[in-house]
């Protein structure tokens, strides 16, 4: 059984900084990507930002410059360091992990619960 465990969500004034966490725990063998999601009311879920397990990179548009995923492979946990935050980046931001629990087993995504960040004006 795998887990993901998202923590640090919250309020937050505009023009603060949060720092989302993604722990992975239970049967796994390797991560492959690792990723962020967001998704407002009303609206699609969409990718906020992606790591490879080579720590390679991808981010939104809306985000570039202000966003920063990393990752800690020993720890099995992924982090978004989010500065500058402004009231469009309110939504639930899920994590994602492409994890293979046994070497002849394909990779699975797996999801976190969700956090909510809020930015208030």
């Amino acid at each position: 059984q795998v887990q993901l465990v998202e923590s640090g969500g919250g309020l937050v004034q505009a023009g603060g900084s949060l720092r989302l966490s993604c722990a992975a725990s239970g049967s796994i063998f390797s991560i492959n990507a690792m990723g962020w999601y967001r998704q407002a009311p009303g609206n699609q879920r969409d990718l906020v930002a992606a790591i490879t397990s080579g720590g390679s990179t991808n981010y939104a548009d809306s985000v570039k410059g202000r966003f920063t995923i990393s990752r800690d492979n020993a720890k099995n946990t992924g982090y978004l360091q989010m500065n500058s935050l402004q009231p469009e980046d309110t939504a639930v931001y899920y994590c994602s992990a492409d994890i293979q629990t046994y070497l002849v087993t394909p990779p699975r995504r797996y999801w976190g619960q969700g956090t909510q960040v809020t930015v208030s004006s």
